[in-house]
């Protein structure tokens, strides 16, 4: 049973920066995808940054040259370095782990930025 398992949010004053990780548990599986999606309260779930197993990555415009996703394969882990945060970027982040036939999702981890 594949877990992913979230850490790092918290309350951070605008400007701020914040370091989420995501570790996949209960499997050696290899992920093809592994990100993050964020949803504001009343909101959709929309997608933030993605990243391959190759390394390639892609943001969402609001967060580029913000925003940095990184993965261990080794560790199966996913991370997500947030700098310059803006109260717009309050939200609860989830990640979430792609194989060809399954996406796995982590808990949420609640981030607020205070103006």
């Amino acid at each position: 049973q594949v877990q992913l398992v979230e850490s790092g949010g918290g309350l951070v004053q605008a400007g701020g920066s914040l370091r989420l990780s995501c570790a996949a548990s209960g499997s050696d599986i290899s992920f093809n995808v592994m990100g993050w999606y964020r949803q504001a309260p009343g909101k959709q779930r929309d997608l933030v940054a993605t990243i391959k197993s190759g390394g390639a990555t892609s943001y969402v415009d609001s967060v580029k040259g913000r925003f940095t996703i990184s993965r261990d394969n080794a560790k199966n882990t996913v991370y997500l370095q947030m700098s310059s945060l803006k109260p717009e970027d309050t939200s609860v982040y989830y990640c979430y782990a792609k194989t060809v036939i399954y996406t796995y999702w982590g808990q949420g981890t609640q981030v607020t930025v205070s103006s």
